[in-house]
């Protein structure tokens, strides 16, 4: 299904050039729609006045990603499920990243559950100046006693994360639902067998469902009975197995889901598509073992565009490799991840203490940064602004020059820190080591090409009244 054109959106749009939308003109404020950095909604005249009534339809339906959007949970925690609308991320990018649910079940002892929910809540692990976090809940009803599945709802919903309840008990569902509905948990799950029952939970208090099929045929026709019976926010349960021939069934389940949703236009299949790794535990005495094959499955489904995954580790061995995944697919392509540009302050710096010059791209930076911290070197870091570049790119494409340096150096205001006059620049930048001198008055020292070794330049070479 070809992507909307600027043009099909500009047709729809008042065509005044109002600029109350904060572009210059309607046909800028149609390709920021487009990429999604504005809302049909900041088009004041288009919602407010009736004569563009029937263009404020036509634009929602242009503009409304082919997958929906379902929320789960609420509050600063809840979670946006689906909302994408290209199968690749470098045709656009991708906007909400896949959840990552831990599992409860009620057969622990509440002691148990409290542990893991607490951990998961306050689980949070900084790379690339981001936070990388889980972010719900999965409570299983594993004993088959009602009393005891609503006590661990209870337990989960004192937390403010968003949580999911599983059962295929249309029954037990409605025990969990019954403990607080207004904190919108998703059902899991709608099967052949109950999906009546369910739709009707569903349906009467406005919650998501998760539809479960092990065929897309089959997903596709419990969408279409959902749907009939009023349940309008659904995920997408195709069933996960084990490695093997199951597996890969399933991953294939899942990118057929995606492509009809996408490149055909299948409203049916418009919705989130969520996987359950945590599969990986069954039958499986060796904890690190299943734990590994857990983040290996939970890996693959991630790459064949899974929104919802369900785990059971805790183990940061499991866990860290799938979140850097997920932070590097739901990086924005087309802009590069940068940091402030601006002076910091590594350990306790004084007047004697070296300034060393890095660029603002967020891999260099948290590389440089690390090492320094890492050698104990008390020192200024200078990180200039090279609009997200790295060295040598940045070299290459003019964004890091003798007076751009000049000007960081200004508006930081290092000179008035330190004594001395020396700029220590990365190895990498030899070359325009004149030109800096030139423009700034500085004196340049070429620093060491990998900065893992800048501890131990900084020990043999620096000193502020010397030649180094």
């Amino acid at each position: 299904m070809p992507r909307v054109s600027p043009l099909e959106v500009y047709r729809n749009l008042p065509g005044t050039n109002c600029g109350e939308c904060g572009e210059g003109t309607c046909m800028a404020f149609a390709s920021a729609l487009i990429e999604r950095r504005r809302s049909y909604g900041d088009c004041k005249p288009l919602v407010s006045e009736e004569r563009y009534a029937e263009k404020l339809e036509r634009l929602i339906a242009l503009v409304t990603p082919p997958v929906k959007e379902v929320m789960v949970g609420t509050g600063e925690r809840a979670c946006v499920l689906g909302g994408e609308e290209v199968m690749y991320r470098h045709e656009l990018t991708f906007f909400n990243p896949t959840a990552v649910f831990v599992d409860v079940s009620d057969d622990m002892d509440e002691e148990e559950i409290a542990s893991r929910v607490k951990a998961v809540e306050s689980f949070g692990m900084e790379r690339m100046g981001q936070v990388l976090r889980l972010q719900g809940i999965a409570i299983r009803a594993k004993s088959g006693d009602d009393t005891r599945f609503g006590s661990a709802v209870m337990t989960v919903a004192e937390s403010s994360l968003p949580y999911m309840l599983c059962s295929t008990e249309p029954e037990m569902l409605e025990v969990g639902v019954e403990v607080a509905p207004e904190r919108r948990p998703l059902v899991y799950a709608a099967t052949e067998d109950n999906l009546k029952e369910v739709a009707e939970l569903a349906a009467s208090h406005s919650l998501p469902v998760a539809a479960s099929a092990a065929s897309p045929e089959k997903l596709l026709e419990l969408v279409a009975e959902l749907r009939q019976r009023g349940v309008e926010d659904i995920v997408l349960d195709p069933g996960t197995a084990p490695p093997g021939r199951g597996l890969g069934r399933c991953l294939e389940n899942m990118v057929v889901l995606r492509r009809l949703a996408i490149e055909r236009g299948e409203r049916l299949a418009g919705y989130p598509i969520m996987g359950t790794p945590m599969v990986a535990w069954l039958g499986e005495e060796d904890e690190v073992r299943a734990a590994m094959r857990e983040c290996i499955i939970a890996s693959a489904q991630l790459l064949r565009h899974a929104d919802l995954l369900v785990m059971h580790s805790l183990e940061m061995f499991s866990l860290l490799p799938l979140l850097t995944l997920r932070q590097n697919i739901y990086t924005d392509p087309r802009v590069p991840i940068q940091v402030d540009a601006k002076l910091y302050e590594i350990g306790k710096p004084d007047e004697n203490s070296p300034v060393l010059l890095t660029t603002n791209f967020a891999l260099t930076y948290y590389t440089v940064a690390s090492d320094i911290e890492a050698g104990k070197v008390n020192c200024y870091l200078l990180v200039v602004d090279t609009e997200g570049l790295a060295v040598e790119p940045a070299m290459a494409g003019a964004k890091l020059t003798g007076s751009v340096v000049k000007e960081a150096l200004q508006n930081s205001g290092v000179d008035r820190k330190v004594k001395h006059r020396k700029l220590i620049i990365p190895g990498m930048a030899a070359r325009i080591s004149g030109e800096i001198e030139d423009a700034t008055g500085w004196k340049v020292i070429v620093g060491p090409v990998d900065s893992s070794r800048i501890p131990a330049f900084i020990q043999e070479k620096w000193s502020p009244n010397g030649q180094g």
